[in-house]
C-alpha cells in the first residue's frame, strides 16, 4: 500500500521539532567536552570529523522516530552514522526520511564557528518534500529552517513555547522581498575548494569555501544571504535540503555535466567517508541565471571525487 505523503509530513511536523530541539541542546552541551572520535578516512577534514555528539544525537532522533508515530516506521530511513535502531524502518519504502545528526561536524568539533545543525528531511526519488534544520548556536536561542509544500520559514527559536508552536507562529519568508545574493557555497573539491571558489568569483558570482562560509548554508540560502551552492558528489543526508529550498525559490539543482535536474535514482557508497553520495558535481541556485553560470563554469571539471 502506498504511503500518504500528507500523512507522513503531518507526522514529521508534529513529532520532530521537539526531538530536533532536544538533540540540539545535547549537542551544544557535549561540545564543551573533548568528544572527538576516529572512524572516517577520506582524507578531507570536513568529511572525516566525527564526535560522540553525532552518535548521541542520532541515537536520540532515531529512537524518537521509531517510538512516536507508527507511520514513520513505514518509511525508509537513511542516517549518516550507523548507530540506532535502523532495522525497524521499511527498507523498501518509496518515501525516505534522511538524518544528519550533526551537519558541520568539523566546525562543531573544533569550536571554530556556530554553523553546525541537526537536520532531517523527507524525500521520494525525485523531490524533497519536507525539511527541518536547527542550528542550536546560530543566534541567542538557535535558528530554525523549515520547508514543506509552499511554506518556507527561517527564524529564531522561542523556548518559552514548544518547538512546534514556535514554528507554527513563525512568519514565512516572503520570496518577493527576499534579498538577491550572488554568494555561492562550495564543498567537496578536496584541497581545491578555495581555488574553485575563486573561479566562481571570477565567473561573476562570489564563491565561498567551507571555512569562509559564515554559518550553515540552509538558513543562509532560505533568507537570501546566499544564492546557491556548488558541491562535488554531495551526500544524501544534508544536501537535499538545499535542493528543496532552491526549487521553492524558483531555482533548481542540476548536474553540471548534463544540466539534468537532480534525482535520487543513482547513488554510490563512499567507503572512505562511510556515506551515500550522488555522483558528479551538483549546482544549486535560487534562479536560472546563477545556475547557468555555475553549470557553464564546472561542466568540464572532473566528476571523480578522489584522485588517488
Amino acid at each position: 500500500m502506498s504511503l500518504s505523503v500528507e500523512s507522513v509530513i503531518a507526522a514529521l511536523m508534529n513529532d520532530t521539532p521537539d526531538l530536533v530541539r532536544w538533540s540540539g541542546a545535547i549537542a551544544k552541551k557535549l561540545r564543551t567536552f573533548n568528544i572527538a572520535l576516529e572512524g572516517k578516512s577520506s582524507g578531507n577534514a570536513n568529511t572525516d570529523a566525527l564526535t560522540l555528539a553525532d552518535l548521541t544525537v542520532q541515537e536520540l532522533v532515531v529512537s524518537g522516530l521509531r517510538d512516536r508515530s507508527p507511520i514513520l516506521r513505514e518509511c525508509r530511513l537513511e542516517a549518516e552514522e550507523e548507530n540506532g535502531d535502523l532495522d525497524v524502518f521499511n527498507e523498501q519504502a518509496e518515501l525516505t526520511i534522511a538524518l544528519d545528526p550533526i551537519d558541520g561536524t568539523k566546525q562543531f568539533r573544533d569550536r571554530t564557528g556556530d554553523g553546525y545543525s541537526v537536520m532531517i528531511h523527507l524525500r521520494n526519488r525525485s523531490e524533497v518534500l519536507f525539511s527541518l534544520v536547527f542550528c542550536p548556536e546560530a543566534g541567542p536561542t538557535g535558528t530554525w529552517t523549515l520547508a514543506y509544500d509552499e511554506t518556507l520559514k527561517c527564524g529564531p527559536d522561542d523556548t518559552s513555547v514548544s518547538a512546534l508552536e514556535c514554528l507554527q507562529k513563525m512568519p514565512p519568508i516572503d520570496i518577493a522581498t527576499r534579498p538577491n545574493s550572488n554568494k555561492i557555497y562550495l564543498i567537496g573539491f578536496q584541497a581545491n575548494d578555495p581555488v574553485n571558489a575563486q573561479k566562481v568569483t571570477d565567473a561573476g558570482l562570489e564563491g565561498f569555501a567551507p571555512d569562509d562560509t559564515p554559518g550553515s548554508i540552509y538558513p543562509l540560502l532560505a533568507t537570501g544571504d546566499f544564492g546557491g551552492s556548488l558541491i562535488h558528489s554531495p551526500n544524501i543526508y544534508d544536501y537535499p535540503v538545499s535542493m528543496q529550498i532552491a526549487r521553492m525559490l524558483g531555482g533548481n539543482s542540476v548536474w553540471v555535466h548534463n544540466g539534468e535536474a537532480v534525482h535520487f535514482d543513482e547513488t554510490w557508497m563512499d567507503d572512505r567517508a562511510s556515506m551515500l553520495r550522488l555522483p558528479g558535481i551538483v549546482a544549486t541556485a535560487d534562479c536560472e541565471s546563477k545556475l547557468k553560470i555555475l553549470v557553464d563554469l564546472a561542466k568540464d571539471w572532473s566528476q571523480v571525487r578522489y584522485s588517488d
